[in-house]
């Protein structure tokens, strides 16, 4: 039960895709924990974390600014909200994108009390003056208001209240340093582990009310990429085939049943992503190919294929990324069945100049 919401992610909404749509963020309102006891995964982060707002709660002081990183769906808007809580401080939310001047940053700013979260997604998406007045915010809790145009402008320093910023980003290296060092705990979300994901469904399935066995719990672990926001969709899937094709109870065949109507692989590819390993496999011999050819193969956009499918792919070793093309590795062979060419088998797709 940890996920953040990011809005800006390319390609329509899938199955198995990290966004939050208008369903998953009613659904996980409900299923989010409260508190770092009641987190599941990230066992570093929770570890870190707890001494970094036990330190600050026995100082009597607002906690150091924290910056969470990571894929979407890990758990960075769980952790902001936990924060707030375990300081007994409210949470104000926002998103880089929103905030296109500096003039909507100080607005915020201005208004936060004392003790005071601040949740900032997507934060290497904000404009850059209102990320320069953000610096001097962050470090002396001040910001200078402009007042004026031209040469009869004048600054206004504006004292702030103490108060806690917590970032979050898909894109760390987009952050520029003056930004990144001004946080005091930097956090990195982790992909959870298959164990880790049957207890956040085993969670959610006693919250939702809907009886599953371990190895259902299993099954639909095993295809959710490593991210508790799928695994909670899936499962909502799931229960849905479970009420309707059979008494409920999901098991581990009714898991994979179910699944397959919705042409989730026991892999956690969906169609997808077979697609772009099919037409690499089949069409091209396993490649290297180039992504636009590939994407017109496959009957996309470049960027649905590069920024949607691709990411996993290269994570499963599936699919390697070459300064030639992309290139089908030996594991996308075996999980679609098929015979590698002989080019593949030679050189894992590259030719050389005269094609042998």
């Amino acid at each position: 039960m940890n996920w953040d919401d990011p809005t800006d992610a390319p390609g329509p909404e899938r199955l198995v895709g990290s966004v939050a749509d208008r369903e998953d963020q009613a659904v996980e309102a409900a299923l989010r924990p409260k508190d770092l006891d009641e987190f599941i995964g990230q066992e570093k982060v929770r570890e870190q974390l707890d001494l970094v707002l036990r330190a600050a709660r026995a100082r009597g002081a607002t906690a150091d600014h924290v910056l969470l990183s990571g894929a979407p769906g890990l758990g960075k808007t769980t952790l902001s909200m936990i924060i707030a809580a375990e300081m007994g401080a409210p949470i104000r939310i926002t998103s880089g994108p929103a905030i296109q001047h500096a003039g909507d940053l100080a607005a915020i700013l201005s208004s936060l009390q004392e003790g005071e979260v601040l949740f900032l997604d997507e934060i290497h998406r904000m404009s850059r003056p209102a990320e320069e007045m953000l610096y001097m915010a962050m470090e002396d809790f001040r910001v200078d208001v402009i007042v004026g145009k031209g040469p009869g402008a004048t600054a206004i320093p504006l004292e702030l209240p103490p108060f806690t910023l917590v970032g979050a980003t898909t894109r760390a290296g987009l952050l520029p340093p003056p930004l990144r060092d001004r946080f005091g705990f930097t956090a990195h979300m982790e992909f959870y582990e298959p164990a880790e994901l049957e207890r956040v469904i085993h969670r959610s399935a006693n919250l939702l009310d809907v009886e599953i066995q371990a190895d259902g719990a299993a099954e639909i672990a095993g295809r959710s990429r490593g991210t508790p926001r799928i695994a909670n969709r899936l499962l909502r899937r799931v229960r849905d085939y479970a009420q309707v094709k059979a008494d409920g109870i999901i098991t581990r065949d009714i898991a994979a049943a179910a699944l397959a109507v919705y042409e989730v692989d026991a892999r956690g590819l969906d169609r997808l992503d077979r697609g772009v390993l099919e037409a690499l496999l089949k069409l091209f011999g396993g490649g290297p190919v180039g992504l636009s050819t590939l994407a017109v193969a496959v009957g996309e956009e470049r960027e649905t294929v590069e920024e949607v499918a691709e990411p996993f792919l290269v994570r499963e070793g599936l699919l390697a990324r070459t300064p030639r093309g992309r290139v089908a590795t030996p594991a996308a062979w075996a999980h679609l069945g098929l015979t590698p060419t002989r080019a593949a088998t030679a050189g894992n797709g590259q030719q050389d100049l005269f094609g042998t």
